[in-house]
């Protein structure tokens, strides 16, 4: 377990991102192609930094990266990619909300590694972590263009069924992935909703 947490580790250092975590969207990225040139991201919980910055080298100067974190974020992307606009607020804020909706007309992908702070208890943990996921859902519901993308990470537990549920509601096709620079022993999975239907729960609403 020490040498994969120090090769992911040191890996980050060696390529100039703030977190290991950098490699969670990576894997995904290569893997299923959801990030593509010129398009818009939203990164909810992006503290320090390292999801916005991959994200804004794929998308190139043309793309647009927004990132959302309770802690303040100042990080500049390289020339040639992606412009990123750091946000600091809470991502249950309304606020955050009327900001995004002033400044942009949608995103084509939502991207989420927010994780609760960890309590010691799998039940607790896996109960906060469901209720920031949804919240991550709301926002995506509200924000995503059609045909959109989701990649968000959640705790897994009794009720992570029932979360699949919703989001199969919403996406044409849900995945449940396990990425490599994932530490064996964490809970944690990534849910990847492909080709969001915003027309899905609007109906479900009327019926």
């Amino acid at each position: 377990m020490r040498k994969e947490k120090d090769f992911y580790f040191n890996k980050a250092k060696k390529e100039n991102y703030p977190a290991r975590s950098v490699y969670k969207l990576e894997e995904a990225q290569k893997k299923y192609r959801l990030l593509k040139a010129g398009k818009r991201v939203l990164d909810l919980g992006c503290h320090p930094g390292s999801w916005s910055l991959y994200a804004a080298s794929i998308l190139g100067s043309k793309g647009v990266v927004v990132g959302v974190d309770l802690q303040e974020t100042d990080l500049e992307a390289q020339k040639g990619h992606a412009e990123i606009h750091w946000l600091c607020y809470d991502v249950y804020a309304e606020e955050l909300v009327q900001d995004l909706k002033k400044q942009w007309p949608g995103f084509h992908v939502v991207l989420s590694d927010m994780a609760p702070r960890t309590t010691g208890s799998q039940y607790a943990d896996h109960q906060h972590s469901l209720r920031l996921v949804r919240r991550v859902l709301k926002l995506a519901e509200r924000f995503l263009h059609l045909n959109g993308t989701l990649y968000c990470k959640v705790f897994q537990g009794e009720d992570f069924p029932e979360f699949i549920q919703e989001c199969k509601a919403l996406f044409e096709t849900v995945k449940v992935v396990k990425p490599e620079s994932s530490r064996r022993e964490s809970r944690e999975v990534f849910v990847l909703g492909r080709g969001f239907k915003p027309s899905a729960r609007k109906k479900e609403k009327k019926d």
